[in-house]
């Protein structure tokens, strides 16, 4: 049976250890112990009490008598594989003691040590936390928090530590784990990103510090005060021979609001970039983008926005785009603008991590508005504009100082030159018609904007930033601004609703292949229409499949969408290769099993209800209808590739 004291394992060895060894280990590599404790550690701590449960487990690995018992053994000289056996020693002490923490308690025992607040060290007054990573980092410790603990143990150790599987599985057995093997199993499912482990965002050594709720405290140490006297005060009255005074009275309770700094809630403290910042700066983002609107100075508006973003109560409508946090702001945010935009008051922060827009009734009624988008990461394009009001279909944005000129494009009549669109001094746009605004999708409005490096395409998807339509192959997508690329545009603008309110940053629609259809039916082609997101994940899909209409007078149709998918890969940087097929009637009434791969595509097939090949990247098999056919393809490479479901 396994000792109870889980941090006293034994490990893979069986020699003792002398404490002042194991004591000179844990000096030499202590950031790095600390740094693997960390990333052990359930994120469900937050990352102050993470980052002290970090340096207590690494303080408290030490043996607590000069020699280790027995079932703390590792030999003293260098074992064969070249590491330091003292090191092997607290490093299994350390992991050990951080699983202890991740593991769940049972409701009739007592808490482990580990599990409970660390003794020391202590920090009073601060909050504690490692240096902000960027979107890699914080999708990585997205995808670790998903993990056990001791799938994340196993993470780390292959990537911090470079063991492998064998040691990795001889520690986690020597740290109490029940199921290695699932363990590492399951700690292959983030992709192996072990170079973002050296990071910062990482490394509990390296911390940025930050006040506790001022506010809070302040009233808790009154509280405290008027406890203390109070106590006082009641030895006095028992002291009394007639019993005292009479009856005593409570104070109600201090204000137990959320932990928010208060610097974050103080309008004086707001970051005002200058106005001709962005001019000078070695960045061309949101941080440099002036602050700006007729309300700037008014101090009770932004106090109110501040407050709100702090502690939205319940008649305050909050929305966030997939993947964005709604919490408040760890310190003062950066002010882009606070004026009036048609009958509502707004005021937009920008925090290094999300846009922020708060919104108010100019007359005072009405339920205040709190939006919250994520815009990390973004570069002098992506930061080109901001919707700053929607009113009656209308969509008004406020552009980026660096834009020189804007203008409105509809997508659907892609021959029409884009109509210029007026700005206030302020940036702010004259109202555009929303895109889509009828059910019939009659026309799409999209924003045309020109700065330092040439002309965007920009769409209202119903969130804060508007997204960037492309073309051209996933390795290398284009703004659109050719012919061609508005004419493959006009079929694709009105399936952009399948996008809509999804944290959309890009969406690119690329022509992968053409083909000859039957039957002298024309030549068709085939389209991918991928759609990424600020988050990184959650990217969506659509496979396009687009016939010539005899005789059209009208609009172009919108294509037919044969295959759609979320979190793929397909048709990306990453897998730039797509395969799509689609059951088509020719005009003479014969059914066809119709197919297309990109160009690294060397041969396809079809099996099932219907059975052909080919070799090349177009496939016609004649087919009945409602025939069900698996398609499949292999690259040139020889991968073999199933079609975009």
């Amino acid at each position: 049976m396994p000792s109870k004291d889980l941090t006293r394992r034994a490990v893979p060895d069986s020699a003792d250890v002398d404490a002042g060894q194991a004591g000179a280990a844990l000096v030499e590599h202590y950031p790095r112990l600390v740094r693997l404790a960390y990333l052990i550690l359930p994120p469900s701590l937050g990352r102050n009490r993470r980052v002290l449960t970090a340096h207590s487990l690494a303080q408290r690995a030490l043996p607590r008598g000069r020699r280790s018992g027995a079932a703390d053994s590792l030999p003293a000289p260098r074992r064969a594989d070249g590491c330091d056996p003292a090191y092997a020693y607290v490093r299994g002490r350390v992991v050990a003691a951080a699983l202890d923490v991740a593991r769940p308690r049972r409701w009739n025992a007592w808490p482990r040590r580990a599990q409970l607040p660390p003794l020391l060290p202590q920090v009073w007054g601060l909050r504690l936390f490692p240096r902000s990573g960027g979107a890699d980092e914080l999708a990585l410790d997205q995808r670790l928090s998903a993990l056990s603990g001791p799938a994340r143990a196993a993470y780390a150790l292959r990537g911090l530590e470079g063991l492998d599987d064998a040691k990795v599985r001889r520690v986690l057995e020597a740290a109490g784990v029940a199921d290695p093997r699932t363990a590492l199993d399951r700690a292959a499912g983030p992709s192996a990103q072990y170079g973002l482990l050296a990071s910062a965002a990482f490394d509990p050594c390296s911390l940025q510090a930050r006040p506790t709720d001022l506010l809070r405290r302040r009233r808790r140490s009154r509280g405290a005060l008027a406890v203390a006297a109070a106590v006082v005060v009641c030895g006095t009255l028992l002291a009394l021979p007639a019993g005292g005074l009479g009856a005593g009275h409570t104070a109600p309770p201090p204000d137990t609001g959320g932990a928010v700094s208060g610097q974050a809630l103080d309008p004086a403290k707001l970051t005002r970039v200058a106005g001709t910042a962005w001019r000078t700066s070695a960045r061309t983002d949101f941080s440099v983008w002036p602050a700006r609107g007729d309300r700037t100075a008014d101090t009770a508006l932004l106090r109110r926005a501040l407050a709100v973003w702090a502690r939205p109560g319940g008649p305050v409508q909050v929305s966030a785009t997939p993947g964005t946090p709604e919490g408040p702001p760890m310190g003062a945010p950066q002010l882009l603008y606070a004026g009036t935009v048609d009958d509502a008051v707004v005021v937009l922060f920008y925090d290094g991590l999300r846009v922020v827009r708060y919104a108010e009734a100019k007359d005072g009624g009405g339920r205040p508005a709190l939006d919250f988008a994520r815009v990390d990461g973004a570069d002098e394009t992506a930061s080109d504009a901001l919707v700053v009001g929607r009113t009656d279909g209308n969509v008004r944005y406020l552009t980026a100082p660096w834009v020189r000129t804007a203008g409105v494009r509809d997508l659907l009549a892609p021959a029409a030159d884009a109509r210029p669109l007026a700005r206030s001094a302020d940036g702010v746009t004259d109202p555009v018609p929303g895109p889509g605004a009828s059910r019939a999708c009659t026309s799409w409005n999209a924003l045309a904007l020109r700065d330092g490096a040439g002309t965007h395409l920009l769409t209202d998807l119903g969130e804060l930033p508007p997204a960037r339509l492309l073309a051209g192959p996933p390795t290398g997508p284009h703004d659109v601004t050719g012919a061609a690329d508005l004419a493959g545009w006009a079929h694709t603008a009105c399936l952009l609703p399948a996008v809509r309110s999804h944290g959309v940053r890009t969406v690119n629609s690329w022509q992968f292949a053409s083909q000859q259809l039957p039957a002298t039916g024309g030549r068709a082609a085939w389209l991918c229409t991928r759609a990424d997101t600020w988050r990184g994940t959650g990217s969506r899909v659509l496979a396009q499949f687009r016939v010539p209409v005899p005789g059209a007078d009208g609009g172009p149709d919108p294509d037919t969408v044969v295959a759609r998918a979320e979190n793929s890969p397909a048709c990306g940087k990453r897998q730039p290769q797509v395969l799509a097929g689609v059951l088509w009637k020719s005009r003479d009434g014969q059914w066809y099993v119709l197919a297309a791969g990109s160009s690294q595509f060397a041969s396809l097939a079809t099996t099932g209800g219907v059975t052909g090949s080919t070799t090349g990247r177009l496939l016609a098999v004649p087919a009945k209808q409602g025939a069900k056919a698996q398609l499949t393809g292999r690259l040139t490479d020889g991968t073999r590739v199933s079609a975009l479901r």
